[in-house]
């Protein structure tokens, strides 16, 4: 069975929605939708899909509301999602014991919960640091400068570039980092593919291998976030429910 709670304000104007295992004790997964930073919403198809499925497995899902373009300027999507963090960690024990949080997202969901998780400044303004998540999960996000970022700075969206505003630039600028999982398609976006192997290559570079773990899919970008596999089973919940099945390992 699972609970809901919709359109719970966490700041002014931005909204999370809760899918809740019907439990008292339960992990939660905190969920960043994609769509370029433009586009999609809390209430996306694929949530429909894989939130029911892991609240009926006991892992609640926290589908966040975070301002996009044209009305964001960077990095206000991001900032928006450290206050979501932090919020949910506040607050979650009005719906029930936090067992464990994970955070990640889908694309630029992707990209945003390898910010958080990267660039400490987020949540360490919040009183958080990256590693008091007990797992990430990056599902295709663009690890160098977002395509949208460079167009709001007046680049080429087609350029690689590396700097405070991509999750690669941040990589190895700390000591210990969180569990975390990347997910990728062998057709993915032009060069998501490559850019998220070397992303991998520069952790396991800094010696944080063993904090690393990989899914690859078959397919197109994010097509497996709201499909369901022969038995009716969500497939991005089931890599979502046995990553965190890993970690408690």
């Amino acid at each position: 069975m699972m609970r809901t709670k919709f359109d719970v304000e966490y700041k002014s104007g931005l909204y999370i929605d809760f899918y809740l295992p019907d439990c008292e004790e339960f992990d939660v997964f905190v969920y960043f939708h994609g769509g370029g930073l433009c586009a999609g919403d809390r209430k996306g198809k694929e949530i429909k899909v894989f939130a029911p499925f892991l609240a009926n497995r006991g892992i609640a899902v926290a589908s966040v509301e975070y301002t996009m373009y044209p009305t964001a300027k960077f990095p206000d999507f991001i900032e928006d999602s450290a206050d979501a963090v932090a919020w949910i960690k506040q607050n979650i024990s009005s719906y029930g014991k936090c067992k464990s949080l994970f955070v990640g997202g889908s694309s630029a969901g992707g990209y945003i919960s390898m910010m958080l998780c990267f660039n400490g400044e987020y949540l360490n303004k919040r009183g958080l640091n990256p590693i008091d998540i007990d797992g990430y999960i990056h599902d295709a996000g663009q690890p160098t400068s977002h395509f949208n970022v460079l167009k709001e700075l007046g680049k080429d969206s087609r350029r690689l570039i590396v700097d405070e505003t991509a999750p690669m630039y941040f990589v190895g600028t700390a000591s210990e980092y969180a569990p975390m999982l990347f997910i990728v398609a062998d057709n993915d976006m032009f060069g998501r593919y490559e850019q998220t192997m070397l992303m991998i290559s520069g952790m396991k570079h800094f010696g944080h291998e063993d904090k690393i773990y990989l899914k690859e899919m078959h397919g197109k970008h994010c097509s497996y976030d709201y499909a369901v596999d022969d038995d009716g089973g969500s497939t991005f919940g089931k890599i979502i429910e046995e990553f965190i099945n890993k970690i408690h390992l």
